[in-house]
């Protein structure tokens, strides 16, 4: 006699541009429905970012349990390998306590990684990352093209460090990038063991242009420039990827005497306006079919996944 294989436990996740309204759903979903969040945001990992990523408030956190929030110590490197690992961590955990996962936030990489594969097996010994670290930018991405004689793809030739890493793996592994990514793509997701239900969250254009100028006033408000002058002290420039998150690099370049005090939130909210621009661009092309939710069917009481309970 066969039994039925035993169903995957279901992983819900929400996601959206900046400034759309997440937190607040969120929040809503979660305590309705006996959930604790985990975050997927590459920002909110670290400690001390709490202004210019607004992060969800200890209030808020006292409202539902979440996880993968001041994980992190801002020197600390967070990759997507290492969010796999915790939040798999978390979600056993979750689970086990009988209550229902959420996933919340909009970073591309990390968000991909509840799909796709997200690592390959290769292994980059540390005298090939000296060599390439000692090339200049022209010279690592001439080596990369020389070893890559099918083409680049579509690869962001214009940033150092991605074709630094390429470089590092094609060296290491003797394959092209050709190979190493249909190689690649017959990895299995991290989390093919859970069955995945995204929402997408939306707002009309004109809203959230008005919901990012009232956000970005607010930061400023609540001392987001205080908040990146003790982060510098605290090693901020040392985290690439920390430092030029907008709000934080606008705020870095007016203390260099680079920008205006008077033009500060307006260059935020300009660069976030270029961010959600890029963001919805990235939603419609590199996630899989999902589910599109504006905020006002959700305040007119639609339901935000479609399974709304396990």
């Amino acid at each position: 006699m066969t039994t039925e294989p035993e169903r995957k436990p279901l992983l819900r996740t929400l996601t959206g541009c900046t400034g759309v309204g997440k937190t607040e759903f969120a929040l809503r979903w979660a305590e309705t429905h006996r959930a604790e969040i985990i975050s997927c945001d590459s920002l909110l990992f670290y400690r001390g970012m709490d202004i210019g990523t607004a992060k969800p408030t200890l209030e808020e956190q006292g409202r539902v349990r979440h996880h993968l929030i001041d994980c992190c110590e801002l020197t600390e490197q967070m990759d997507v390998t290492r969010f796999v690992a915790m939040a798999r961590s978390a979600m056993t955990e979750i689970v086990a306590r009988g209550r229902s996962v959420l996933v919340v936030g909009g970073s591309g990489f990390y968000l991909r990684s509840l799909f796709a594969p997200v690592a390959d097996d290769v292994e980059v010994p540390a005298s090939i990352r000296e060599e390439v670290r000692a090339l200049t930018a022209d010279e690592a991405l001439a080596q990369l093209r020389a070893l890559n004689p099918d083409g680049l793809g579509t690869m962001d030739v214009a940033n150092p460090r991605r074709v630094a890493r390429a470089l590092e793996r094609c060296r290491a592994s003797g394959q092209t990038l050709l190979s190493l990514a249909k190689a690649f793509a017959r990895q299995r997701s991290p989390f093919a063991d859970w069955r995945v239900e995204l929402t997408r969250l939306e707002r009309e254009p004109a809203e959230l242009e008005e919901r990012i100028v009232a956000r970005v006033r607010a930061m400023m408000r609540a001392g987001l420039v205080e908040e990146v002058r003790s982060l510098l002290d605290r090693g901020l420039r040392e985290n690439a990827s920390a430092a030029r998150a907008i709000g934080y690099r606008e705020v870095i370049a007016m203390l260099e005497g680079e920008l205006a005090p008077v033009a500060l939130a307006d260059e935020i909210v300009k660069n976030t306006r270029q961010l959600v621009k890029k963001q919805r661009t990235w939603f419609r092309t590199q996630l899989p079919e999902h589910r599109v939710m504006t905020a006002a069917e959700l305040a007119a009481g639609a339901n935000l996944f479609l399974e709304s309970a396990d």
